[in-house]
């Protein structure tokens, strides 16, 4: 599965079948996507390859700790080796391909916007769940 930036500059590779995805709700994320949540995934990182773009992109962290990664042409975020070392986070807006993924989280349902309506039935967090939890939740793949 192959996935780009929206002037694809920032191109990426991913091996294997990819996790389900999630959906954060909080403020931050809001303000990243411009929209209800953003959806993404985390990717084990021997699953992940670069294959161009490194040199646009441009990170931007917050003293929180929160990051986001960004090509410079054309602003879309782009995916970023997770703190742990082990993962790489990937939005699932950038993949060029629809597999059998589903949200099957949303996250920080407590801060949505009041004109946010959830989609689907995936399970639904107050805040953040514990990480061990989120991945093994993202693992479950569902039938459709």
């Amino acid at each position: 599965m192959d996935g780009k930036c929206l002037c694809g500059a920032v191109s990426f590779e991913i091996e294997g079948p990819l996790p389900n995805l999630y959906q954060c709700h909080c403020s931050k994320c809001r303000k990243l996507s411009g929209s209800s949540s953003d959806t993404a995934t985390f990717l084990n990182r021997d699953q992940f390859k670069w294959c161009s773009g490194l040199d646009v992109i441009q990170s931007y962290r917050m003293e929180s700790g929160y990051r986001s990664d960004f090509c410079q042409k054309c602003g879309s975020s782009v995916p970023h080796l997770m703190d742990n070392q082990k993962q790489y986070w990937i939005p699932a807006g950038l993949l060029d391909e629809a597999g059998n993924e589903k949200v099957v989280a949303h996250l920080y349902v407590s801060h949505k916007a009041i004109w946010d309506v959830l989609a689907g039935q995936g399970t639904q967090f107050a805040e953040m769940p514990p990480m061990d939890e989120l991945n093994q939740l993202l693992q479950i793949k569902r039938n459709s």
